[in-house]
């Protein structure tokens, strides 16, 4: 008897912080039995060639699954598609208020959308500072309807030494959400005290 693979959904949008979808990628790839199925929008795109110099097939090639954010008609969109749950690495604001409001316009959305009907794990992690009115609102209906928000804020207390210390600590946290075994960042043993 096989075992089915854990299928997670990744989705790259166009806010700041790709390095993460990017390193969840890496991460989920080291991981036995993970499938991945990739979605980057068009933002995404210029965001990955801006702030780390790849380009969609890059990226493409650290997925299993790829898709069209416009392919509306694909496998994911349907909740008789058996996943473990979606991660929107980063997660734009327009992301975001499309999946607060249940407007499918794109892959993207819909995936999510998918995600929350059929009560499997979102987590959305939200890049945008300083949040106005409308982003709190958006994250508190989804957070309502059974999404995590999750902006990856960096912690300090295990004193990274580096970008990549930071964003895997911030990704470790992530994969604990979805009970997955991982190397990527010490853990928490307790506060140290002074001498």
């Amino acid at each position: 008897m096989t075992t089915q693979p854990k299928r997670l959904i990744v989705a790259i949008t166009g806010a700041t912080g790709v390095i993460y979808g990017v390193r969840l990628l890496q991460a989920l790839r080291a991981i036995a039995g993970v499938e991945t199925h990739l979605l980057v929008s068009e933002a995404g795109v210029l965001n990955l060639h801006q702030e780390l110099d790849l380009n969609r097939k890059d990226v493409e090639a650290l997925a299993d699954v790829t898709y069209n954010v416009r392919d509306i008609g694909a496998a994911i969109a349907s909740g008789s598609f058996q996943s473990d749950g979606m991660i929107v690495a980063p997660c734009s604001m327009k992301t975001l208020a499309a999946v607060a409001h249940g407007f499918s316009d794109n892959l993207i959305a819909r995936a999510a959308d998918v995600t929350l009907k059929e009560r499997r794990r979102l987590v959305l992690m939200v890049r945008e500072t300083p949040f106005n009115l409308a982003h709190l609102r958006n994250m508190t209906a989804v957070t309502e309807m059974g999404g995590i928000i999750f902006p990856p804020l960096p912690g300090f207390y295990h004193r990274p030494a580096s970008i990549e210390e930071m964003v895997d600590h911030t990704l470790g946290r992530v994969l604990d959400l979805f009970d997955l075994q991982h190397t990527l960042a010490p853990r928490w043993s307790g506060l140290k005290t002074p001498d």
